[in-house]
């Protein structure tokens, strides 16, 4: 198959680094309005809106309403991929970064249980799915926008920018409710956290908003996806496209990726409400420590995810996608086995380790996924195929360890839930073992070759 002009066409370096910045500074702003929602779960929502559960009930309440917005992902996956594969990939981004921003500030306008009963909860999950469909069409579009405007030998190095925005967010959450802490006085020991300071995180995201909707008004549509409009007319119903050509490549891509969710979550939320519960009257190796030490390590992970995260994207360039994901991925097993005894018994420099460990390696395997899987699928459902494996992978590895990891800390402790990190990394491994390298691979806007041809799926080019 020939290489088109829309694979040889490169931007100059100023324009190119406006591509990166709208891919950074989008998933940075969507994934920040993601992970306040998870510290202010550890932190405040159990009192707030769900003041009249206690005990498992209540952990079990605020565990399903973090997690359903893993359920609507693949939904937003289908739907804004829908949207991406037909009608462009910068009008996509534009939706999704106003539906989340809208459901962010919302959320920060709910009253609490105590003013307006069960509405309280049932608002709060409303829009936490509505946060899960934004999020679910997020990823893909602005992995596409860098990754169909880069130049072929340097996929890794711009598809790098919007990998960077998850581990930004991450560290501007935990910066922004230390910010709070030091207007509102300690959370645990005052009111004023529990009843206003928390909603200040959330109504500020709607100035992050328009700062990427700036940016990302100012790019233009992809040269690939506008030669294939020129090329042939979109995919009528691009999910059937891609479930029925590359059900085998969402499969597998999806649980290559388990594990980078599940390391990542456990890490960012559960271990956050598990660091700060009081010592007296629990199991062993719950450190009590207090939210600011607890969100000041937050921010010194994710200073390390994104360097780690760099490191990975660019070497993906140069030894391919699929090793770099391998030493990630691999690399897991033991690690999921040493970070609880890492964290257990060693106050706050053990937490700092044991989350920089987990981000370090959620980092190596995360880095280059953002190239690997636009090279993976047709342009025809690129948005679509890209966007089902991510989510799905979400819903595995983000979804379900969060649910059941109070359950296993009761049962077997946290050598359990070690364990559960092991096994996902594991899955990982076999997943990304049964997958083609891509890293030389053109990606064209012509779909005339069929989904199963070497250039799109099977074996590397050469």
């Amino acid at each position: 198959m020939p290489t088109s002009a829309a694979n040889t066409h490169t931007l100059p370096a100023p324009r190119m680094g406006r591509v990166a910045c709208a891919a950074f500074a989008g998933t940075t702003i969507e994934f920040y309005d993601f992970f306040i929602f998870g510290t202010a779960t550890a932190l405040v929502f159990g009192s707030v809106f769900f003041s009249e559960l206690g005990g498992g009930r209540g952990t079990l309440a605020l565990a399903a309403t973090y997690a359903v917005a893993f359920v609507a992902r693949p939904i937003g996956a289908v739907l804004f991929g829908h949207i991406g594969d037909r009608r462009g990939r910068k009008r996509t981004l534009i939706y999704t970064l106003v539906l989340m921003g809208g459901s962010t500030f919302a959320i920060g306008l709910i009253p609490s249980y105590d003013a307006i009963g069960i509405a309280a909860p049932l608002m709060l999950v409303t829009l936490r799915f509505v946060q899960g469909l934004a999020v679910g069409g997020e990823w893909a579009g602005a992995a596409l926008l860098t990754a169909e405007y880069a130049p072929p030998h340097r996929r890794g190095r711009y598809a790098m920018f919007p990998q960077l925005g998850p581990g930004i967010a991450f560290g501007l959450s935990a910066v922004t409710f230390l910010l709070v802490f030091e207007i509102t006085g300690n959370p645990t020991k005052n009111d004023a956290f529990q009843a206003w300071g928390w909603r200040i995180p959330f109504l500020a995201s709607a100035v992050l908003v328009g700062v990427g909707l700036y940016v990302r008004l100012r790019i233009e549509e992809t040269p690939v996806f506008r030669a294939a409009l020129d090329a042939h007319s979109p995919a009528r119903v691009p999910v059937c496209d891609a479930v029925t050509t590359q059900w085998r490549q969402i499969l597998l891509a999806g649980g290559a990726l388990t594990a980078i969710f599940g390391f990542f979550y456990i890490g960012s939320v559960f271990i956050t409400g598990y660091a700060g519960r009081n010592p007296k009257g629990v199991p062993p190796g719950i450190l009590g420590l207090s939210p600011q030490t607890i969100l000041t390590i937050h921010v010194a992970a994710a200073v390390v995810f994104a360097g780690v995260c760099a490191l990975a994207a660019l070497n993906s360039d140069r030894i391919g996608r699929k090793r770099v994901m391998l030493i990630g991925n691999a690399a897991g097993i033991p690690l999921g086995l040493l970070v609880f005894p890492t964290i257990n018994g060693h106050g706050g420099v053990g937490l700092a380790i044991g989350m920089c460990l987990l981000m370090a390696f959620v980092a190596v395997s995360y880095g280059p996924a953002a190239a690997y899987l636009p090279e993976m699928f047709d342009t025809r459902h690129r948005y679509t195929g890209a966007g089902l494996a991510y989510n799905l992978a979400g819903v595995l590895g983000g979804a379900i360890p969060i649910l059941a990891a109070p359950e296993i800390l009761d049962t077997w402790g946290s050598r359990g839930i070690g364990v559960y990190l092991a096994v996902l990394a594991g899955f990982s491994t076999m997943c990304l073992l049964a997958l083609p390298e891509t890293k030389d691979r053109t990606i064209s806007p012509s779909s005339a070759q069929p989904a199963e041809s070497p250039m799109l799926v099977g074996a590397p080019v050469g």
